[in-house]
């Protein structure tokens, strides 16, 4: 469904959802929202939040893809993604490495796909949780996944940001080279803002489209998760994000309200948030 935003900085037009499980002991529920930004190109945020059965086992499987220099993500290849991680046969035994190899072979789909899709890329931030009590993040670039545990918020994304000495050395190391123009941020080639990410093929020589992956356990300390892409974390850090919601029960108001609150700080750009909470 969709809604008009009620917020002073704008009336636009939200896309806003929600849902919760059904077989887990521990209940889960979770809500979104999407809005475009001030820019003149078309939406290139997406979104996936949704639970899904596998054998005896119930998923929640939430994603946020944030598109740029014109590169949209298909609605077939949102869910790919999670396909692919579902259908390794060593998931259940070593999920960390079908993740790995899921996003690699995602990348490559959307380099194939080039003609089609565009010369741009993707950012990328992915979260499984199984059974309500292991949560499983993986992301490229700078959308962000937050985890508030015990009031404290926890970052579980790693942002790939150029200049860091690590993405730096990497680049450097296969021929390309990190710029920072006065007044602008680093750029990998001059051209793009974050140093991993899917697509962008003419970068790709110097461009990861690997994964920082963590594990970690959802205990009862575990009050919600948030991930959102950087038109949300531009204008918020962290434990801001999670001070503004943590009074709330229904995580679609707490999306909606952290969308909101980003516009009124000004943030132009798209913004898709999801929120995750452990009853």
């Amino acid at each position: 469904m969709a809604f008009s935003s009620n917020s002073s900085a704008s009336s636009i037009s939200l896309d806003t959802g929600k849902g919760h499980s059904k077989y887990t002991s521990k209940q889960v529920v979770h809500g979104y929202t999407k809005v475009k930004g001030k820019s003149r190109h078309a939406m290139e945020d997406y979104l996936v939040a949704e639970f899904r059965q596998v054998k005896s086992h119930e998923l929640g499987l939430y994603a946020i893809y944030d598109g740029h220099l014109g590169h949209s993500v298909p609605d077939y290849l949102q869910r790919y993604l999670f396909d692919n991680i579902l259908k390794e046969p060593g998931f259940w035994v070593d999920p960390k490495k079908a993740i790995m190899k899921a996003y690699r072979r995602t990348d490559q789909v959307i380099l194939e796909k080039a003609p089609v899709l565009g010369i741009g890329g993707s950012t990328a931030v992915t979260a499984i949780l199984i059974d309500g009590r292991q949560l499983l993040v993986a992301n490229v670039g700078d959308s962000r996944a937050v985890l508030c545990q015990a009031g404290v918020a926890i970052q579980l994304s790693v942002d790939h940001e150029p200049n860091k000495p690590s993405e730096r050395g990497n680049i450097e190391k296969k021929g390309g080279f990190v710029s920072n123009l006065p007044g602008d941020v680093p750029r990998v080639d001059g051209q793009l803002a974050v140093a991993r990410a899917f697509g962008d093929k003419s970068l790709k020589e110097h461009l990861s489209a690997d994964p920082d992956i963590q594990e970690v356990p959802i205990d009862s300390s575990a009050e919600f998760l948030i991930l959102a892409s950087d038109g949300l974390w531009k204008v918020m850090d962290n434990q801001d994000a999670v001070n503004f919601i943590r009074g709330l029960t229904d995580p679609q108001v707490a999306a909606k309200l952290l969308t909101d609150e980003a516009l009124s700080r000004k943030s132009k750009d798209d913004i898709s948030c999801i929120v995750v909470r452990f009853q």
